[in-house]
């Protein structure tokens, strides 16, 4: 357990839990708003992610972004993290174990921002943080109450790039966070 961010960091510099650790160029830490009352979660970071450091820079999170310019939401308003913090090779899922070595960074994470909605971005983040039980496809777009925080799932960025319909889900799940914040 870390109680601030750069000691939360320093150790996240220093992992070699597992195998990832290997391959990467840079951890991506997370970025945005650590006061942030709605943090998103993918899965991990791609190809752009590991060289620049920053989680969704690359065509996902550029689609992320105009959603969120569309939903009137500054970027730098909301705290973005993943799962894992190195970037899987060819950008291959994270393995469970992968995850499993990862997901308490992550947690000390949420414990820090003290988010009140967490947007889980794709199956891998829902998965891992409410349970294999869920299912993206029947969990998208409804509000899971857990721990004092509301989680909405809804597509991963990257899903949008490859079926262009899924984008109305996209949209309609992130002002469903957006509205859960304002009222």
């Amino acid at each position: 357990m870390y109680y601030n961010w750069e000691e939360l960091e320093e150790a996240i510099k220093g992992c070699n839990k597992c195998k990832l650790c290997n391959g990467r160029k840079n951890i991506v830490f997370g970025t945005g708003n650590k006061e942030a009352d709605l943090m998103l979660i993918g899965e991990g970071p791609g190809a752009d992610e590991d060289i620049q450091g920053i989680p969704f820079v690359g065509k996902a999170g550029q689609l992320m972004n105009k959603a969120f310019i569309g939903l009137g939401i500054k970027r730098e308003e909301v705290y973005i993290a993943n799962i894992v913090k190195c970037r899987p090779p060819n950008n291959r899922d994270p393995e469970k174990e992968e995850a499993m070595m990862c997901i308490n960074y992550l947690r000390n994470q949420v414990m820090l921002v003290k988010p009140k909605v967490i947007v889980l971005l794709g199956r891998i983040a829902l998965t891992n943080i409410l349970g294999e039980e869920y299912k993206i496809t029947a969990s998208r777009g409804k509000i899971i109450e857990k721990k004092g925080i509301t989680y909405i799932p809804t597509w991963h960025p990257a899903a949008l790039l490859r079926d262009e319909t899924k984008k109305i889900d996209f949209w309609n799940d992130l002002k469903l966070a957006i509205n859960i914040l304002n009222n």
